[in-house]
């Protein structure tokens, strides 16, 4: 277990007080669950979570436990293995800019956190796990380094006791079981759905970018069943009130989880780690996931000639796909020529890298590290490179980190399998030297 808990954190963590704690040590703790809590000192719903996460991590840990902080004491002279459910340790991953900032907000929490001047591990971890907002708290099992939780926050509210330790993910039948209703008043059981592709749809009336998508998806949920293919969506409410609920749900041909039902629907947003609105997650028969990008894949395809949507390992940049560009690092191959011919071929070059990546870490079960893209000429592309200060050239390679503001560029008049297999492979071994954005 050690190993990859140092792989992932380093050697050494510190305690709010400033003293150093070995990794290895959480090992020999016998630490079952690793929570990683991203934030900042300056973001006020962080400083209400630091309170309500000391008050969760006391009492899973149990008040001694609590009381004797996380250093390299803790638990020491122990006759027996600690409780299940007090097997649990946290670490604050800062994006802080300022140590005595950081200081300051670290000196009281009771769990450890990534020594300040970690900051590229920091970024790491931040594009790793796909940080998109704070403060976000996942949980990892710390022997095998798979995530267990996205959405801690809720886990937070809903489990407070932490009765359900450790929180794992449970299959989707299992979470959705329960009645369905039609905006028509219907009441269907979930075994309804069995046999069906199924969209999870995460939404709320009062987001603007929810009741734009709302109208596209209802069109192609109605292409999608004329077409005879077995498909059904559900609706998990982020709305304020029944009322509001109910006045958007009115406009939906689909299901939804009833608003009453608000445990059910805040299990939905914790199995798949939602974190922000419009959100649509494509299952296949069998409750697996096929896309989390079923928003994008909706408005891409308006015909839905491609449902379900299974994930390509290379994307066309697009207006509607551009936001992924700031989820983790992307490569990105700028080509010279609005014509589709040109994307295609660029697509098929640097697709078996691609495809050799994901499936790699797929085995892993782990996200993979990069998203590919192929960019042609327009003006989303232009303002991309106006933005990250690109030269004009093309055919060009590029790795593009937004969250660091760093680029990395390949400029060369030919562009080949193996020269993009070499810049991925430098990329991933960090031998590549980043320009700023």
């Amino acid at each position: 277990m050690s190993g990859f808990l140092e792989e992932l954190l380093g050697e050494k963590l510190v305690t709010g007080g400033g003293e150093e704690v070995d990794v290895h040590s959480l090992g020999a703790r016998g630490i079952a669950l690793l929570g990683l809590y991203f934030g900042c000192s300056l973001s006020a719903p962080c400083a209400q979570l630091s309170a309500s996460l000391a008050a969760f991590y006391g009492r899973l840990r149990g008040d001694a436990a609590a009381g004797q902080g996380p250093g390299p004491g803790a638990g020491a002279g122990a006759a027996a293995e600690p409780e299940p459910r007090r097997r649990l340790e946290i670490v604050f991953v800062s994006s802080d800019q300022d140590q005595r900032q950081w200081q300051d907000f670290v000196r009281d929490m009771p769990w450890l956190a990534l020594p300040y001047k970690e900051k590229h591990r920091k970024l790491k971890l931040w594009n790793k796990y796909r940080i998109s907002n704070i403060p976000s708290l996942i949980f990892l099992d710390a022997t095998t380094g798979k995530v267990v939780c996205r959405n801690g926050l809720l886990v937070i509210r809903d489990d407070p006791e932490g009765l359900e330790f450790p929180w794992g993910p449970k299959p989707f039948r299992e979470v959705i079981a329960g009645p369905l209703l039609r905006s028509s008043g219907q009441s269907l059981e979930s075994s309804s759905l069995e046999g069906s592709h199924v969209g999870v749809y995460f939404s709320a009336h009062w987001c603007p970018p929810c009741r734009s998508l709302t109208r596209v998806l209802v069109e192609s949920y109605r292409k999608i069943k004329e077409a005879g293919q077995n498909f059904e969506i559900i609706f998990v409410s982020a709305d304020r009130s029944e009322e509001s609920f109910k006045q958007y749900f009115s406009e939906m041909p689909w299901l939804a989880v009833p608003y009453t039902d608000e445990a059910r629907r805040s299990r939905l947003n914790r199995l798949y780690g939602i974190q922000g609105i419009p959100t649509l997650i494509v299952l296949d028969p069998q409750g697996e996931v096929i896309t989390r990008q079923g928003r994008v894949e909706v408005l891409n395809d308006e015909d839905c000639r491609e449902f379900p949507w299974h994930p390509k390992p290379v994307l066309e940049l697009s207006d509607s796909n551009a936001a992924q560009l700031n989820e983790g690092p992307c490569l990105v191959l700028f080509v010279d020529s609005e014509d589709d011919g040109e994307s295609e071929a660029a697509k098929q070059l640097i697709q078996p890298i691609a495809e050799k990546i994901i499936a790699k870490y797929k085995a892993k079960e782990e996200e993979a590290p990069l998203l590919f893209f192929v960019a042609g000429e327009d003006d989303m592309t232009d303002s991309l490179r106006d933005y990250t200060n690109l030269p004009e050239a093309a055919p060009l390679l590029t790795i593009l980190d937004m969250s660091a503001r760093a680029k990395y560029v390949m400029d060369v008049e030919e562009i080949t399998p193996a020269i993009v297999e070499a810049f991925v492979n430098d990329f991933l071994a960090e031998k590549l030297k980043p320009e700023p954005i």
